[in-house]
């Protein structure tokens, strides 16, 4: 009972239950909301795959985050980097990765205006086309639901997906975060393949042969180590 309890504890401190006379009733929220939850399990991929991101960052640059549970890894790696906290602009269309990095006062933060997708806490609309369209980034840091060497990087939501592929372009280097599960699946929206992305950063549990495949189309492709890779 005990332990029950405090499972309903945590899941009402993450607003997905509401806690009643002797239970729970589930909350009225976004399905990818609990997703993001369930997304634990790659934790250490997603970890590894933002340190070797972080690694590519040097001071003084602009940097452009997209949404995702990936780049708010990036955005976690960055804030226990002091010898790169004094001197960066972050760009994001994300307001958790905005209040993630917000409270380092040597971080230039800009976040661009939209429509909230409750979803991924992402802006889209043509807010943040506006913004995106005024500005340069010299690296940019991209997630995605999905990869295919063939049909390149994709996501779920077409809003998203044209963020997406606007802040890659608007960038001297872009690079797609994706742990190795996103690999040999389709998502309904494409972002771009080797057009807009020149790599891929993604985990040792990634096969050769996909390694392989990728390269062929052109990615360059980091494999972050992770301890547990094949």
């Amino acid at each position: 009972m005990a332990t029950i309890r405090r499972d309903l504890d945590l899941l009402e401190q993450r607003r997905l239950v509401e806690r009643t006379h002797g239970g729970a009733t589930r909350r009225a929220v976004d399905y990818d909301l609990s997703l993001r939850y369930k997304e634990a399990a790659a934790t250490e991929a997603k970890a590894a795959i933002a340190r070797a991101a972080v690694d590519r960052i040097t001071p003084g640059s602009v940097i452009g985050l997209s949404g995702g549970t990936t780049t708010f890894m990036v955005a976690d790696a960055l804030s226990q980097r002091d010898d790169l906290l004094a001197d960066l602009t972050i760009v994001t269309n994300a307001v958790d990765i905005a209040n993630k990095l917000a409270i380092h006062p040597g971080l230039k933060v800009i976040v661009c205006g939209g429509v909230i997708n409750a979803s991924s806490f992402e802006l889209v609309g043509s807010f943040v086309d506006a913004v995106l369209r005024s500005i340069w980034l010299d690296l940019a840091f991209v997630g995605v639901h999905a990869i295919s060497a063939t049909a390149g990087c994709m996501t779920a939501n077409e809003d998203e997906a044209f963020v997406n592929r606007l802040m890659a372009e608007r960038a001297e280097h872009a690079i797609v975060v994706a742990d190795s599960s996103k690999y040999g699946h389709r998502s309904f929206a494409s972002v771009g393949g080797t057009e807009v992305f020149e790599a891929i950063i993604t985990d040792d549990n990634l096969g050769e042969d996909a390694r392989t495949e990728l390269t062929e189309a052109g990615f360059d492709v980091e494999l972050a180590q992770t301890g547990s890779g094949q």
